[in-house]
């Protein structure tokens, strides 16, 4: 598969995977972005991306920044016909605000192939073992 890139800024950093075999490749950020403790903002990639039809780009947290600073992406579906510039909202849940330089990694985009399913009415569904049991109902 490739997946065409377009900068939209000559220094923009291209997508890259820092190990062979990684899941997602690492997003940068376009621009130096003070995110505030309990802050949401949208950082710019600089980049677009064209994705084959039935592939989608799902955004996903750099763990590091994630455990260690409190920083979640949120959204983060990147639809094939999309043509945009990717940016990323990430959401500072740390007691502290943190700084993310221009050039440093945002998030990690996983490129993954999508089903579109019939959706059918129904009158009932079929009974499983677990049911309608929901949040926590497989105990501790």
């Amino acid at each position: 598969m490739v997946i065409k890139v377009k900068k939209l800024y000559p220094d923009a950093v291209l997508p890259s995977f820092a190990h062979p075999g990684d899941a997602g490749m690492d997003l940068y950020a376009q621009s130096t972005v003070t995110i505030k403790a309990g802050g949401i903002e949208k950082i710019g990639t600089g980049i677009s991306v064209e994705l084959p039809e039935g592939f989608v780009g799902l955004v996903w947290d750099k763990s590091g920044l994630s455990s260690n600073y409190g920083l979640k992406t949120l959204g983060g579906v990147m639809d094939a016909g999309y043509r945009g510039e990717y940016i990323i909202s990430l959401i500072n849940l740390g007691k502290e605000d943190y700084v993310l330089e221009k050039g440093h990694k945002v998030a990690q985009l996983l490129v993954q192939e999508i089903e579109h399913p019939e959706i059918m009415e129904v009158e009932a569904l079929v009974d499983s073992s677990r049911g309608v049991g929901a949040f926590g109902s497989t105990g501790k």
